[in-house]
């Protein structure tokens, strides 16, 4: 049997304590032609050494060192360098099971699909594992992309590019978009029906999440706010946008998914940051009011939303003092 080459995509920043781990997992992969670009992104500590001693040891791995950008920009890097005809993408604090990859290939062929996907879990820094996000199937399953796209609307499907192998031709002249977060669903969406038609969903749990505090969308301070929470509702509307253009039966899925959006923005704003100088703010709080009867009638917004969206369409920094008050 002929192997085509997957080309493992790692975009790299600081990371010297977790970097083995994720590397010596791709190594370990039992799909027999591989090749794992490391791309450093203009890491300040050892970390760029490291990927240089990791490549003298296994010649399967090629590094590349660029100034910082973010993580799409390391990852369109990668793209741009890969030799294979298959593409992963794994974040160097995460970590794999060793068929990962065989699994999703033979899936990939099985079904005659272009991008297959495992299921994952979150690990925490004390080993534990929390309770999962995407909850995979019990069976391999074959998705078309109106279905997966209606469940990344109901918060139940998996975005990232993290779980999936996909063949490279499917991101010809794409790229992931650079500077801002939650880039995975950004560019997933574009992809679904135009050159993604069906995705294979796997019931393993391939791809291990590191949960660590400090990283991107994880930070411990109260008043360092992550940007992803402002990305989240841009492309609630970006997403909004398509399905009134190509998904007109996902219209109140969608309505769903912008006013949750929202809600998490709401919950995670830093009080000092709910002024009147703040216009991405006030626009939330906008959209929030005007949209109050059509998510009342809502079908797929829970009790709590309605709930949640009433209190900060009436008084949303009032409503975010007492939530402080109330979590300690």
């Amino acid at each position: 049997m002929e192997y085509p080459l997957i080309s493992i995509i790692v975009p790299v920043y600081n990371i010297e304590e977790y970097l083995p781990r994720c590397v010596k997992t791709l190594r370990g992969q039992t799909y027999p032609r591989i090749e794992i670009l490391l791309v450093d992104d203009g890491s300040t500590d050892g970390t760029g050494l490291l990927c240089d001693r990791l490549a003298e040891e296994d010649a399967r791995i090629r590094v590349f060192h660029k100034e910082n950008g973010g993580s799409s920009s390391a990852r369109n890097l990668g793209i741009a360098a890969a030799k294979g005809e298959y593409l992963g993408f794994v974040d160097s604090d995460d970590y794999v099971e060793p068929d990962m990859y065989e699994k999703l290939y033979a899936a990939i062929k099985q079904y005659d699909v272009s991008a297959a996907q495992t299921g994952r879990d979150e690990i925490d820094p004390d080993g534990s594992r929390l309770p999962d996000i995407c909850i995979p199937p019990k069976e391999p399953e074959c998705i078309e992309a109106e279905d997966f796209l209606g469940e990344l609307l109901m918060h139940r499907g998996d975005c990232s590019f993290c779980t999936k192998l996909i063949k490279r031709s499917v991101l010809e002249d794409r790229q992931f978009p650079e500077g801002v977060l939650n880039e995975d669903f950004h560019l997933l969406v574009q992809l679904l029906g135009e050159r993604i038609r069906r995705i294979v969903s796997l019931p393993d749990r391939g791809y291990h999440v590191f949960y660590r505090v400090g990283s991107n969308s994880r930070k411990a301070d109260r008043e360092n706010f992550s940007r992803v929470f402002m990305d989240i509702v841009d492309n609630a509307d970006m997403v909004s946008g398509l399905v009134e253009e190509k998904y007109p039966a996902l219209k109140e899925a969608a309505v769903r998914f912008g006013v949750f959006q929202r809600i998490d923005y709401m919950l995670h704003i830093p009080i000092s940051q709910m002024s009147r100088d703040n216009a991405f703010y006030r626009e939330v709080v906008r959209y929030l009011r005007k949209n109050w009867v059509r998510a009342m009638g809502n079908p797929f917004l829970s009790g709590k939303n309605k709930i949640y969206h009433t209190l900060f369409a009436i008084a949303p920094r009032g409503i975010r003092v007492l939530h402080r008050k109330l979590k300690g």
